[in-house]
């Protein structure tokens, strides 16, 4: 069984890129275990406190739960045509200190989703994502691309995702980064 950590990159309580982690955790088989985490209680990354305090208990957290992983999902929105902010911010944590980068990132499988309310998905977040995840050197899942457009459409009064197609591919996304894992 494979184990991923879905990371949402938005804080919104009713984020598009949540849910569409949660239907991913749904649709994922039974072959899959896939936990949804949020990015709540990371501070904004500053190297005195790093220096003084070490590593806040939230990215001390965060980041066991990346190593506990066979792989991560990570689910961005896209702000201003790149990566939001707060979740940069968060891997630039997780990167700290630099020696412990190939214990938390190395040779990890990685795979980038997210949902938009604009009609491009997040293509442009996606791809920003690359020269991150390339110099973290985690193995870096390409077979897939879901960018999930016009969100605001296709979730339900609850604000889950509730398009069917959308769930299929979703499904067959998180299913095809399983085998890319067990690879």
């Amino acid at each position: 069984m494979a184990t991923i950590l879905g990371i949402s990159g938005s804080l919104r309580s009713r984020s598009f890129n949540t849910a569409l982690l949660r239907a991913a955790q749904a649709a994922a088989g039974a072959d899959v275990k896939l936990e949804v985490v949020t990015l709540h209680g990371i501070p904004l990354y500053d190297g005195d406190v790093e220096q003084h305090d070490g590593l806040p208990a939230a990215v001390k957290e965060l980041k066991e739960r990346v190593v506990a992983s066979d792989g991560v999902l990570l689910c961005t929105p896209e702000y201003n045509n790149g990566i939001p902010g707060v979740f940069k911010n968060a891997i630039d944590w997780l990167s700290r200190p630099a020696d412990d980068i190939p214990r938390v990132f190395g040779d990890r499988p990685f795979a980038v989703i997210g949902a938009s309310p604009g009609g491009f998905g997040t293509i442009l977040a996606q791809s920003a994502w690359l020269p991150v995840l390339r110099t973290l050197r985690v193995r870096y899942w390409s077979g897939g691309r879901l960018q999930v457009s016009r969100a605001h459409t296709l979730m339900d009064a609850e604000g889950e995702l509730a398009d069917d197609p959308t769930r299929k591919l979703l499904g067959e996304f998180v299913q095809g980064f399983a085998r890319f894992i067990g690879s």
